[in-house]
């Protein structure tokens, strides 16, 4: 399979551009739901037979518990209970209350995260990604500092901020309005998926321009096609980088669907951001360093 990435490059970028946008807008309209991890409450894990989420979300409230989220583990046949914080005395009184009602009830798993810690592992988890981000982008650079025609080695770094930026907004995006719909939360897992997601594609894009720098080494600075090395140099990469993405993409769909339940959007955020991460590694990075070199003609 050939591809002819020039030629139909501005295509490519707006689709990109047209995700992103898109993207941002669901953030900015759906808002993410800060899971335990991040605005502080409890999680409990409960074992109870024969027994519906509604009805034990209903024997909570009656209880005294406010706004309880009751979700089931079908591989486990456990239920996770959602609170505000609570205290011990709180979980015991509800427990009585489930016990009374239901038979055979087991309290498995209790634990409970304060807002204040909450709100610096927030913190923590955004520098965390914007350390990535800059520490990616300014490798890149120093790696290719010594290949400076026709495209500065800057120029490399900064473009792979750009296509990381693409694979972290797209993800967030689709998390965010399935957030709104499905009443899903932003938690760790969430966090240490987009980064797993950053070091997959910046692996990819590198791929991608190192090939295009093996073969900018191989001819005189006088004979320098740049937009034929780039699209031979996608075409060379471009099974490899397919290849992958597909074998990695059929192990996040078998996670998800016979996975446990806490990792199920977990696989499912990996899934999108793979997909993002394999589409700019071949649209929309070789394009930017042509539209690049572009500008620096101009100049």
């Amino acid at each position: 399979m050939t591809i002819n990435v020039v030629r139909r490059k501005n295509i490519f970028l707006a689709i990109a551009l047209a995700l992103v946008v898109l993207s941002l807008a669901s953030i900015a309209v759906f808002r993410f739901r800060l899971g335990v991890d991040f605005a502080g409450g409890t999680v409990w894990d409960l074992k109870v037979s024969n027994v519906s989420q509604a009805s034990i979300k209903s024997v909570l409230e009656q209880a005294g518990a406010k706004s309880p989220v009751v979700a089931y583990d079908s591989a486990t046949g456990n239920y996770s209970v959602t609170l505000p914080e609570i205290s011990e005395n709180e979980r015991s009184a509800y427990l009585s209350a489930l016990e009374n009602k239901f038979t055979g009830v087991q309290s498995l798993d209790f634990w409970s995260l304060s807002p204040s810690v909450s709100a610096s592992l927030a913190r923590r988890a955004v520098m965390a990604i914007i350390f990535v981000l800059a520490g990616i982008s300014l490798f890149v650079a120093y790696a290719f500092r010594k290949v400076s025609r026709p495209v500065s080695s800057w120029k490399y770094g900064f473009i792979t901020l750009l296509t990381l930026l693409h694979d972290v907004v797209i993800p967030a995006g689709a998390y965010a309005a399935l957030g709104y719909f499905f009443g899903l939360t932003v938690d760790s897992n969430f966090v240490i998926a987009l980064l797993v997601i950053m070091g997959f594609s910046v692996h990819d894009t590198i791929v991608v321009f190192d090939r295009t720098r093996e073969n900018l080494t191989k001819l005189p600075s006088g004979k320098i096609n740049l937009p034929e090395v780039v699209n031979k140099s996608v075409n060379e990469t471009l099974h490899r980088s397919i290849n992958t993405s597909f074998s990695l993409a059929l192990v996040l769909i078998a996670l998800y669907q016979l996975g446990p339940a806490n990792l199920k959007f977990f696989a499912l955020t990996l899934l999108i951001g793979i997909i993002a991460g394999t589409y700019s590694s071949i649209f929309v990075a070789s394009p930017l360093l042509l539209l690049s070199n572009r500008e620096r003609k101009k100049k």
